[in-house]
């Protein structure tokens, strides 16, 4: 079985963000960069996959500048066993990312693509269900639990959903987006990092894709969350009561 696995580089969650003074994007200095998590999780499941079956191709796809190799590089020493670059220096939407990916998946051919739910610097959570559209593939997002069929032709997905849980099956080829408890990514080994380095990174560019990218859309400005100001505390319940009755008059 091949699987796909998107990848995309992200400011470290630990990092402190500061939006640029003319509200234009944020500031890149001293930020550290990661594999987006959900894709991480994603890529945990793909190996976990190839793992219990004994067999299989684990490829991982990114688009963006060189730079994004380092992230490349440390899902290659996770255990995957080449990856794509798909060289784009202009900032993408969700839907040129989608069509970017079909063009991909058209060329690898793979039986299943899995992909973070969403990426946690826009938080935008479109990428997997558009390139479902566009391909006319089942899929399933939110993933909590991945199950093959014995024949590895269908796949169950149990999905979160607001009510609580949702199973699902479909026939592949399909797409799952991963959710956070689907499973706890490993570490590279140093065996790994060491093999990372002599694996495939594979460069093509955006433009020969034939894919179009042209932006539907456009981020004006940013801005940083306004500032919270600092709680009340009180002595007593009774005292919260009136506070929220008088002041506050939400009861």
């Amino acid at each position: 079985m091949k699987i796909l696995v998107t990848v995309k580089r992200v400011p470290d969650p630990e990092t402190t963000i500061r939006v640029k003074s003319d509200g234009s994007g944020i500031e890149t200095d001293n930020i550290k960069y990661v594999i987006n998590p959900f894709d991480e999780i994603a890529l945990e499941e793909a190996l976990r996959i190839k793992e219990k079956l004994g067999a299989g191709e684990v490829v991982l796809v990114s688009i963006g500048d060189s730079v994004v190799t380092e992230q490349l590089r440390t899902g290659l020493a996770m255990g995957a066993d080449r990856a794509i670059l798909v060289g784009c220096g202009q900032d993408l939407d969700s839907l040129a990312v989608a069509r970017i990916l079909a063009k991909i998946v058209e060329e690898e051919n793979p039986q299943l693509v899995l992909m973070g739910k969403q990426a946690i610097d826009d938080d935008a959570n479109q990428a997997g269900q558009m390139l479902a559209a566009l391909l006319g593939w089942s899929q399933a997002t939110f993933a909590s639990e991945v199950v093959l069929s014995d024949d590895q032709q269908a796949v169950k997905v149990t999905r979160e959903v607001d009510g609580g849980l949702e199973t699902i099956g479909f026939a592949l080829p399909g797409i799952i987006t991963s959710d956070l408890r689907l499973n706890e990514p490993r570490y590279a080994s140093l065996p790994g990092i060491m093999k990372a380095r002599k694996k495939e990174i594979k460069e093509v560019v955006a433009a020969d894709l034939g894919a179009d990218i042209t932006p539907r859309l456009t981020i004006n400005s940013l801005e940083p969350p306004t500032q919270k100001e600092a709680g009340q505390k009180v002595e007593t319940v009774e005292e919260l009561i009136g506070l929220l009755h008088d002041e506050a008059k939400v009861i």
